[in-house]
């Protein structure tokens, strides 16, 4: 794919996992916003902040301070860029009986502690950066 050119690589789960959380880490993203189990590859291009995912298994979560059920499919991906990932593939979170896909996350700048979640459905939500932190 053209949009991974001159991306850096990690394969396998300890190695993806580290390169996923320093993006996180890097753009000030909550780190424990993608709880990735079974990684296969992550990578990312520096110059347009395209990144993938690749897990073995669909993965839910749920984190328990937003009271959100979130699914992440077995291909993720998205642009991030400082507090922001946009055009996000992959991921979705419950609400009442659908499951709407999550397209854009905004941490908000200057700081309030606050994280929005928006769809293409037009729903969004916002909740505590805390809840996102790794562990949670």
């Amino acid at each position: 794919m053209a949009e991974k050119e001159g991306g850096i690589v990690r394969k396998g789960h300890d190695e993806g996992l580290k390169l996923a959380v320093s993006l996180l880490d890097e753009f000030n993203l909550p780190l424990g916003l993608l709880p990735l189990e079974n990684v296969v590859e992550v990578g990312s291009v520096r110059a347009t902040g395209y990144f993938w995912i690749v897990q073995k298994k669909k993965v839910e979560h749920n984190f328990k301070i937003a009271g959100k059920l979130v699914s992440y499919d077995t291909d993720i991906n998205g642009y991030v860029e400082k507090g922001r990932i946009k055009k996000l593939k992959g991921v979705k979170a419950k609400e009442l009986i659908m499951w709407p896909p999550v397209n854009e996350i905004n941490v908000d700048d200057p700081p309030t502690r606050k994280i929005h979640f928006k769809s293409l459905a037009g729903i969004t939500k916002t909740f505590p950066v805390e809840a996102f932190a790794a562990g949670q």
